[in-house]
């Protein structure tokens, strides 16, 4: 009985550990590419744009650029578990059409269910605020194509997003 168990967490052990290898996250070619395009897009755009800091822990840099249009009014605690009301227009940085827009009726989300850019970017600013987001592809939808939106693989992405309501 103690053999059988040791050799179920054995099992366990070992197929736990197994690294994703999602091309996403391990393409660095792709990272380079995207963070020069994003630093050549602000530098002809005459865009100061601030890069989120490195969470601590994560060997990764992070390549979420954003720009404070307003700083909102209300200071606002986030997490993943946030429920956040935002007004959003979204664009791939290589066009000027919209691939996506809210309507009349802000919509909500759980922060912890959309983009990993949003989820890194929006908490930089305030309840109240708006804050426009240019993030590598990675952290958008990374190496697959989007049809339906007309992006391509490695779309860079760009939102402006307005933050109506942030609740815990």
């Amino acid at each position: 009985m103690n053999r059988l168990l040791l050799l179920c967490w054995c099992v366990l052990l070992f197929t736990a550990c197994n690294k994703v290898e999602d091309p996403a996250i391990i393409n660095t070619d792709q990272n380079v590419i995207d963070n020069e395009i994003i630093t050549k897009y602000l530098a002809d755009n005459n865009l100061t744009a601030q890069k989120v800091k490195n969470v601590a822990g994560r060997p990764d840099t992070i390549d979420v650029y954003y720009i404070i249009e307003k700083p909102g009014t209300v200071s606002s605690l986030y997490s993943l578990s946030s429920r956040v009301t935002l007004a959003y227009t979204g664009r791939a940085l290589s066009s000027a059409t919209p691939f996506a827009q809210t309507g009349d009726i802000p919509p909500s989300f759980v922060l912890g269910d959309v983009f990993r850019g949003w989820q890194l970017g929006i908490p930089q600013v305030n309840k109240g605020g708006i804050i426009r987001l240019i993030f590598a592809s990675r952290y958008g939808y990374g190496p697959y194509a989007q049809p339906v939106l007309g992006l391509s693989p490695n779309s860079i992405l760009d939102f402006r997003i307005e933050v109506f309501d942030v609740t815990n």
